[in-house]
């Protein structure tokens, strides 16, 4: 029986800000373009759409109310509207599908911090009423290194009724930078009916691959594999190249579409990457 293959988007953040730099227009919480320049994610949903995703995230990952209310006069529900918005309108009349993004908070829970649990899921539902009131198709919690949070924003995210997939992100030996392992992971998510579990950010595909291989071995789940294309490094002379060219970083991810149900990329990718990985599927 052959694995059907999602196509999943590059990043968001990197590439929206690329976009603005590309427009003369200062970084920011990337979040703040769903208001004061929509044209942006406009341009970069529309983007991964031509590049054949079948999923693409919406522009939410960061926007919860501590951090809005932190760098602007917006809401986080003001601004997760219009990203979600933005993007429904852009992928008009194409099957693909919208997924909100949920981000880690930048505060720490209890005992590592002073966020209580039910402060944290108060935050995540405030997120998810105002995503899946705008018409997203279902809910990527990703990137998260404290599995105790991203439990909390998943139990949240299900009570939604739409397809939720989770995404850790771990350090090259194979445990999160909470010290959670594969096995923690599977053994906490598993069980709250999510629909895909895996690996993004922090690793480029070659280093994440043992990781992914891991959960094939652990889990009847599908799996997700979203790895970072790298930050670019600059040289001695100054000059700047990229970890991965979108051929080395489709090339290092063929070995783990033999465990695979999503794939895409994370920072550091855009659409250019997707249509290299596109060409492998």
């Amino acid at each position: 029986m052959s694995r059907k293959i999602t196509l999943l988007d590059g990043a968001v953040g990197t590439t929206l800000w690329n976009i603005a730099e590309a427009h003369g227009v200062d970084k920011v919480p990337v979040w703040i373009y769903n208001i004061e320049h929509p044209e942006f994610v406009d341009e970069l949903v529309k983007s991964y759409r031509d590049a054949g995703c079948e999923i693409v995230l919406a522009n939410s990952f960061g926007a919860n109310e501590p951090s809005v209310k932190r760098s602007s006069a917006y809401s986080a529900a003001e601004v997760i509207t219009a990203g979600v918005k933005i993007a429904k309108k852009a992928l008009e009349g194409s099957d693909v599908k919208l997924s909100l993004a949920l981000g880690p908070l930048t505060q720490l829970l209890e005992p590592y911090g002073d966020l209580t649990e039910g402060e944290c899921a108060a935050i995540y539902d405030e997120m998810l009423d105002a995503g899946v009131g705008a018409g997203c198709d279902m809910v990527m919690v990703q990137t998260f290194m404290d599995l105790e949070m991203m439990r909390v924003a998943t139990v949240e995210a299900k009570k939604y009724g739409l397809p939720v997939m989770c995404s850790m992100t771990f350090e090259k030996i194979g445990k999160t930078m909470f010290g959670n392992s594969v096995s923690d992971v599977i053994e906490t998510l598993a069980p709250l009916g999510i629909d895909a579990i895996g690996v993004n950010c922090s690793l480029g595909p070659d280093l994440a691959l043992p990781i992914i291989k891991e959960f094939s071995e652990k889990t009847d789940l599908p799996l997700l594999f979203k790895p970072n294309a790298g930050k670019p490094i600059t040289g001695s002379d100054g000059t700047t190249t990229v970890a991965y060219t979108a051929e080395q970083f489709a090339a290092d991810i063929k070995p783990a579409l033999q465990y695979v149900s999503y794939v895409g990329g994370c920072c550091g990718s855009d659409a250019s990457y997707i249509r290299e990985i596109k060409k492998l599927l």
